[in-house]
């Protein structure tokens, strides 16, 4: 997994995650070991994988292969200079990952929107007409994405009293959204369509994502044209992004989808991935539960075809943007990605303990994502990414 860590006096850069430790590789490049792939150690000294990013996945994949061989167990020589190449995790400051021009949240999530379908439209088919012909998704708020860690401070807006008349005040209903999240990793130019089955050379890779949402605002703000305050106060995004190449051993079909979809959303190969995930949720009092337990399977559309959708039109995507694919949620109660799906709207409180329940978060809640793929004995890590509620501030 790469990220951006800095240490003691050392500015911002890119580091590689093994284990309790990060290998810093503006270091390794610095000792001359990427000389002969004509990789300028700069790249590595970067706040942001923009910059390293834009090498290209054939300079990721010698990169890569490089590293293999200077951690493989037999090379003596690199093992002498693992004090001055190896940071203890502890030591460092962790970073946004990418520099982010743009967000997309899509709803890929079948099972979640047949929930919420069913919550607040019991009267009819839960999934609107369009959900199994198109990536539903919307435009987010860029600039309040945070890294993992961050307190997420409760937001104010507008929500509906008891007597349906709105009120203003901090959210009452402040949620989590178990999410993946797409970084893009190479431009295509403004009118140029991305092909379905070219879409996955555009992802660099993927992260955790938690869209943070206060139900009680979107709810009320969120008709005709969707979300805004209701999500646009904060996201968390993992501080590690893997690569795509690394989540090969998990690529498997995904849900049956019908009606067949139209011609450019139409993937030749199996495009969707056996991640497991799973859902802490750490109370002040002491409470430290798994609420939730899922796979990344349970999305209807894949990475490639939200790419493909999100340019049909001619939209332009470009280094470092985050595709979201919304809420990942299984079939049954123990699996769904929000507490608005746990607690039914409130309705059946999530027990945590003899003495503690939910429905939606209260302050001082901390909230963790964490995800893996496991395959024939091969396990790659997608880390986790966390955030602490604190009460708005007067």
């Amino acid at each position: 997994m790469y990220g951006i860590f800095s240490y003691d006096i050392a500015s911002p850069r890119v580091g590689l995650k093994l284990g309790g430790r990060i290998l810093d590789l503006e270091v390794v490049g610095l000792l001359g070991y990427f000389n002969d792939l004509a990789i300028d150690p700069a790249v590595f000294a970067q706040p942001a994988l923009n910059e390293f990013i834009a090498l290209g996945k054939p300079r990721h994949r010698l990169i890569r292969q490089r590293l293999i061989e200077l951690l493989s167990d037999e090379n003596a020589a690199f093992k002498d200079v693992h004090e001055q190449v190896f940071i203890d995790e502890s030591r460092a400051r962790m970073h946004l990952p990418v520099r982010i021009g743009d967000y997309t949240d899509f709803y890929a999530g079948i099972h979640h929107a047949e929930n919420v379908g069913r919550m607040f439209r019991p009267n009819a088919e839960p999934l609107l007409p369009n959900y199994r012909h198109l990536p539903v998704a919307y435009h987010g708020r860029a600039s309040s994405i945070v890294v993992s860690g961050t307190p997420i401070q409760r937001p104010n807006g507008q929500y509906l009293g008891p007597d349906n008349q709105p009120l203003f005040g901090p959210s009452k209903a402040l949620d989590f959204e178990l999410e993946l999240g797409l970084i893009i990793g190479k431009n295509n130019a403004l009118g140029n369509s991305i092909a379905v089955d070219d879409a996955e050379d555009y992802i660099f890779g993927l992260t955790l994502f938690n869209d943070w949402s206060a139900r009680d605002i979107q709810r009320w703000e969120y008709q005709p044209l969707g979300p805004f305050l209701g999500k646009n106060f904060a996201s968390s995004l993992s501080a590690w992004v893997v690569p795509l190449d690394e989540l090969e051993p998990f690529r498997v079909p995904g849900i049956q989808q019908e009606p067949i979809p139209l011609s450019y959303l139409r993937c030749a190969k199996a495009a969707h991935f056996d991640l497991e995930l799973e859902v802490i949720l750490r109370t002040a009092t002491g409470d430290d539960v798994v609420i939730s337990r899922t796979n990344a399977r349970n999305l209807y559309w894949s990475f490639a075809q939200m790419i493909a959708h999100h340019t049909v039109g001619g939209c332009n995507l470009n280094i470092g943007d985050v595709l979201a694919t919304g809420t990942i949620s299984g079939s049954t109660p123990g699996s769904y990605g929000s507490l608005l799906e746990l607690s039914w709207n409130g309705t059946r409180p999530l027990h945590l303990s003899t003495q503690t329940t939910r429905t939606f978060l209260e302050d001082g809640d901390n909230l963790i994502l964490r995800g893996w793929g496991l395959s024939d004995g091969i396990r790659v890590d997608l880390g986790e990414v966390s955030g602490t509620i604190s009460p708005k501030q007067e």
